[in-house]
């Protein structure tokens, strides 16, 4: 039988990874086409910047969408590893790491492909790039934050090694 509270704690690992994963999905449709997001972005950045110029227009514009890929997938990264990384699969919360990354390998390929069959929508590998790097970046930092906290051990224990060394 279950353990009570298993498939709530597991929901909550992994609802918001299919949640966000979801949201990728609808982001990779018309609605947010090149086209559309313009038409949020570009006034406003005239308001802020009421000099600039299309040609300046058109790269900001473009910058901020790659910006957005990297940003989407570094949270698909963070939330990948939160589900991962305390998985009731021993395998899965070993290899977090390495299996978080070919979930972001995998989802981004298939992302840039499920685009290529939206009309308002261009698939490309070097978005597939930017994907993977940001969802590689945010597994990286995750990693180094919890070798950090995990290493760390609170000064009472280091003080107690400590006397215990000199009393030898």
């Amino acid at each position: 039988m279950n353990e009570p509270g298993k498939f709530s704690s597991r929901l909550g690992r992994y609802a918001p990874l299919l949640i966000w994963m979801a949201f990728i999905f609808f982001a990779s449709t018309g609605n947010f086409s090149a086209d559309n997001t313009g038409a949020l972005i570009r006034p406003l950045l005239l308001w802020f910047f009421p000099d600039l110029s299309n040609e300046r227009l058109i790269a900001v514009h473009f910058f901020i969408r790659k910006l957005a890929h990297f940003t989407e997938y570094a949270i698909l990264g963070l939330l990948t590893a939160r589900a991962f990384i305390d998985s009731s699969r021993a395998g899965l919360r070993r290899h977090w790491f390495v299996d978080g990354l070919i979930l972001i390998i995998l989802y981004a390929l298939s992302d840039e492909y499920h685009q290529s069959f939206v009309a308002a929508r261009t698939a490309s590998i070097f978005d597939s790039l930017i994907d993977i790097s940001g969802g590689l970046f945010a597994l990286m930092m995750f990693a180094l934050w919890r070798n950090k906290t995990v290493n760390r051990k609170p000064e009472t224990v280091n003080s107690a090694k400590s006397v215990a060394r000199l009393d030898r």
